[in-house]
């Protein structure tokens, strides 16, 4: 790396952290969650503005691939806390209405993303239709755990009947959202049934199977030393060399390095390491947050491009908007009703389900990697997805009145000041 790389980058770092940091500042003065701010000021940075002179000059092509390793770095840890934080036992007792309202608002948008997809075709030529069919149902259908976690304890809501609710629709969501995507991606990655590595993909089960019943007990029977409960640097280099290779194993068997990050996190043993795992949350949250993944939002923002948006653009945002909103409110609500939930609460829950924030973004990445979205689309699906976060504050209020002074006491460790981005 060169000397005139080396100033780029580090000069560009901090033009980042600094402005994602102040944005995220004010969009939560306004009542909203910090990752709105910061997807702006990723925005801001990119082409929109000022015909891409901001970012030609902060961010010149001879460093750009750099950006794009740290963002890789910043969203798997991201995804391995995402797992860290997922929770099974909330669907405990309410198992069934979390099962209905997560089905529900998932395939009718879904199913109305496949259609849009249809009617996208026609405009936004895709390499594989089938890939970008299921891909867009799939985009349709994302609810983001931890800005919904995020809003509900902003709002004192976490420990309410509905919050509780609300965070296990959103688990059940994720999981079920997160095995679609991987299953897309298994079709129309690098090591897909068309690319030269596809008998790799054959070994994603056993590899499931491996960290599900081998490396579980395994790490189980070492949080059970009396020295491994404490966040030691030793603890926290297995932490991290761990997450770094489950999610290379993903890269390599044709899968996305999140789905083996979020993996990792998922299989660390809960009881009896609680400390320890609000240690590695917020060690690793902080760095996340505050570094790796305004670079992630930077990278994200570079591939939007809104100055040339047109009428056909527009009618285009529209649509997308509509059945996003539609499609995720109409399927959470219409499940929450046949439960006999009251209709304002029925209502806030369809609201929280449609918050889509880092999640989306994520997800928005991987279809552009993979060549699925082209940038006009892509940018259109960004709009949508600070669309969708932004509009959850204001409808929860109309719904049910200004939020509440979070409890402390009772405001779960996973979702403390410390998460990153949400």
């Amino acid at each position: 790396m060169t000397a005139q790389q080396t100033t780029s980058l580090l000069a560009g770092l901090a033009v980042l952290v600094l402005l994602a940091r102040l944005l995220g500042a004010a969009a939560r003065r306004l009542g909203q969650p910090a990752v709105i701010g910061e997807v702006l000021a990723g925005i801001a940075l990119g082409p929109t503005l000022f015909d891409g002179a901001v970012s030609d000059a902060l961010f010149p092509d001879s460093v750009r691939p750099l950006f794009g390793a740290l963002a890789a770095v910043g969203i798997a840890v991201f995804m391995f806390i995402i797992g860290l934080d997922w929770d099974a036992g909330l669907i405990r007792g309410i198992g069934s209405l979390a099962a209905t309202v997560s089905l529900s608002s998932i395939l009718l948008p879904f199913g109305l993303g496949t259609l849009l997809a249809l009617y996208l075709l026609r405009d936004h030529a895709a390499a594989d239709r089938t890939a970008f069919t299921l891909f867009m149902g799939i985009a349709m259908s994302i609810t983001a755990f931890p800005v919904l976690a995020r809003i509900l304890t902003d709002r004192g809501m976490a420990r309410t009947p509905l919050g509780v609710v609300a965070l296990a629709c959103a688990s059940v969501d994720d999981v079920l959202a997160w095995s679609l995507l991987a299953a897309v991606v298994a079709l129309s990655g690098p090591a897909g049934p068309s690319g030269p590595e596809e008998w790799r993909i054959l070994l994603a089960v056993p590899y499931l199977l491996g960290m599900l019943f081998v490396v579980r007990p395994l790490l189980r029977r070492l949080a059970a030393r009396t020295d491994a409960l404490r966040l030691t640097p030793g603890v926290l280099a297995g932490v991290l060399a761990g997450l770094l290779l489950s999610a290379a194993a993903t890269e390599w068997l044709g899968l996305h390095y999140i789905f083996g990050a979020f993996l990792f996190g998922a299989v660390l043993p809960r009881t009896g390491t609680e400390r320890l795992r609000a240690d590695v949350h917020d060690r690793l949250g902080q760095l996340s947050g505050t570094l790796l993944l305004p670079v992630f939002f930077l990278v994200a923002g570079l591939g939007v491009d809104l100055s040339g948006l047109d009428a056909g653009g527009l009618g285009d945002l529209g649509l997308i908007l509509a059945v996003a909103i539609g499609g995720k409110f109409a399927g959470a609500f219409t499940a929450a009703r046949l439960h006999r939930m009251p209709v304002r609460e029925s209502a806030a829950l369809a609201t929280l389900m449609n918050t889509r924030g880092l999640t989306e973004l994520i997800v928005l990445n991987v279809g552009r990697d993979l060549g699925i979205l082209g940038q006009d689309l892509y940018s259109l699906m960004v709009v949508m997805a600070v669309v969708t976060t932004a509009m959850a504050g204001p409808l929860l209020n109309w719904l049910q009145g200004r939020p509440r002074e979070p409890d402390a006491a009772t405001t779960p460790a996973p979702h403390r000041e410390a998460d990153p981005a949400v």
